[in-house]
């Protein structure tokens, strides 16, 4: 019996084996076969392998080289080569993208004979248009952060090689999370991008302003962490799915039938709850101004525009591509949000007189402009439908599912999505001058800019440039084409109420950009003595009697050289932006 027994069981194993090995020995992706689960397209991942392992290389050359002059530097240089790798390889991905199948390449896959009737394959990791376009974002912004940070390192109070390492840890996060499309991959890369971001704060030792900023943001990381993850559980109890595109088709089979649950709309409104902390959109949004001046200019660029744009990747995924036909439920939600961000950005703004609190509630007030499009999803689809369309959702930028309507859900996500690629290019500009001017003068106020175009030309005019900008005045026409392309898709789809408050913040926001850059061009006062500038220098001095050391800032000129550049460009040619993403 137990001969008969064993064979019995040897029999089981092995044509489960069997069967195991024949599906695993399918074709690779994008031959046009199934894919399986354990096959990892390598050239998929490329970009944030590439972050991983320099990261893992500035530790370990860290740890284990001599300390000599110039090690900083060299470190720096490595991560900077790093971000450039990865950046060259998502330009390479973006051309090539036209000839693969779909226009994507897919990894971490699931078969549908493993989804429920009716699924299609699923996969984790898609290198779309969207996916690219963000990394293409993220990327830029780390090469000016980066060598903004190589000037902040320069003084010798911070780790250079724990700090390098957790920036490129943070980049790889914002670069995995767009391609992302799983729910339990998406909240793995925020918090990627989340959590190191506190450590970087905290390395700036004894500085009790940086350590109220890192206990701060880790508070309200983990609220907003568990806040998401609530909502993601609830998602997942009541589909039983983690994808998105098998999420947004048991929606919308629920949506036919006519049955929203309660528990459905708990989740939403949770979701958007914790992405709204991400964004520092109301009414979550009271850490932005004590953590961005607590912070070292670096890391609050780094929160202006990558983790910024980081949360709004993960929201415009979770939202038109998992939740499409629930915009009922979360488009009045996101509408009341951008309009309170907005305003409360702005008014709060207008109090500043500290540069760097300035830019953080002026981000804050960008992240309702941002949202606006959004708001507009549900009177599209509502307008689409009426036309006969089905709209299951929209993963790329201008992009259709399953109707020619669907590039109208597509043009509100790539209105927001343009928006924010313009906003990255002016705020990183405004950041690199504030690093330079901020060695010169520790407060940082906004008084100390005063005469700075007659002091420094470049770093002068590279300001009044990007608060034009920002502002969405002439010549900073790239700021007014990014105003004008959101104010189409909210008229478009007859928000006017929206419009009409974006309008009236647009006018609040004119008062302290344009207060700002008045002051630079304004003569220093009769008898004010300021220090000189000097290109590629500055002086730094802890009080009367201190001594003074003379360090380097030709990163920081570099950085902010590169994004007036890339601003410029913007400006006199928008449709570079506008057509990236259709």
């Amino acid at each position: 019996m137990n001969s008969a027994l064993n064979s019995a069981l040897n029999s089981a194993l092995n044509s489960a084996l069997n069967s195991a090995l024949s599906s695993s020995s399918g074709s690779a992706l994008g031959t046009g076969a199934a894919p399986v689960i354990q096959s990892i397209d390598y050239a998929a991942i490329a970009a944030p392998l590439i972050l991983a392992i320099a990261a893992g290389l500035v530790l370990l050359l860290d740890a284990f080289l001599p300390r000599r002059p110039g090690m900083g530097r060299a470190l720096g240089l490595v991560a900077l080569g790093g971000v450039l790798a990865a950046l060259v390889v998502v330009a390479v991905q973006a051309a090539a993208s036209s000839r693969l199948p779909g226009g994507a390449r897919r990894t971490f896959c699931v078969p549908s004979s493993l989804g429920g009737a009716g699924d299609a394959v699923s996969c984790s990791f898609v290198a779309d248009r969207f996916a690219l376009l963000f990394a293409g974002l993220v990327l830029a912004a780390g090469t000016v952060i980066v060598l903004l940070s190589m000037t902040e390192l320069s003084g010798g109070r911070i780790p250079v090689g724990e700090w390098h390492f957790l920036l490129l840890a943070t980049l790889t996060g914002a670069v995995l999370l767009p391609a992302s499309r799983d729910l339990i991959m998406l909240v793995v890369s925020l918090e990627l991008v989340s959590l190191p971001v506190f450590a970087l704060i905290g390395l700036r030792r004894y500085d009790g302003r940086a350590s109220e900023a890192a206990l701060k943001l880790f508070l309200v990381s983990v609220v907003s962490t568990a806040i998401t993850l609530f909502g993601v559980s609830l998602l997942y109890g009541s589909t039983g799915s983690v994808h998105l595109g098998r999420l947004a088709r048991a929606y919308e089979a629920g949506h036919a039938a006519g049955t929203t649950s309660a528990v459905t709309i708990v989740a939403v409104v949770l979701v958007v709850a914790g992405f709204a902390f991400k964004i520092a959109a109301v009414p979550f949004h009271t850490w932005a101004g004590d953590v961005y001046q607590g912070s070292p200019v670096p890391v609050a660029a780094l929160l202006s525009v990558v983790s910024k744009a980081a949360g709004f990747a993960g929201l415009i995924l979770v939202l038109t591509t998992a939740l499409p036909s629930l915009a009922g439920v979360w488009t009045p939600v996101v509408a009341v949000v951008a309009a309170l961000t907005m305003t409360a950005g702005n008014v709060l703004a207008v109090r500043q007189r500290h540069a760097v609190r300035l830019l953080a509630w002026s981000s804050v007030a960008q992240s309702g402009y941002i949202l606006t499009p959004l708001a507009a999803v549900a009177s599209i689809r509502a307008e689409t439908s009426g036309a006969g369309m089905n709209i299951t959702g929209a993963s790329e930028i201008g992009a259709s599912v399953d109707a020619a309507g669907g590039d109208k859900i597509g043009g509100a996500v790539a209105a927001s999505v343009a928006y924010l690629v313009f906003y990255a290019a002016m705020n990183l500009t405004a950041f690199a001058v504030v690093m330079v001017v901020s060695r010169r003068h520790g407060r940082n106020e906004i008084d100390d800019y005063r005469g700075l175009v007659h002091r420094s030309p470049a770093a002068g005019l590279a300001l009044a440039f990007a608060l034009v900008c920002l502002a969405g005045l002439p010549p900073g026409l790239a700021g007014l084409f990014a105003k004008i392309v959101v104010f189409r898709e909210v008229v478009g789809a007859g928000l006017g109420w929206l419009a009409v408050v974006m309008a009236v913040n647009t006018v609040i926001g004119l008062y302290y950009y344009i207060a700002w850059t008045a002051r630079l061009f304004t003569p220093e006062a009769v008898g004010e003595s300021r220090t000189g500038s000097v290109p590629g220098t500055y002086e730094t001095g802890e009080g009367a009697g201190s001594t003074v050391s003379t360090v380097s800032t030709v990163p920081a000129v570099v950085a902010f050289g590169v994004a007036v550049l890339v601003s410029v460009v913007f400006s006199v040619a928008p449709q570079v932006v506008l057509s990236a993403v259709g």
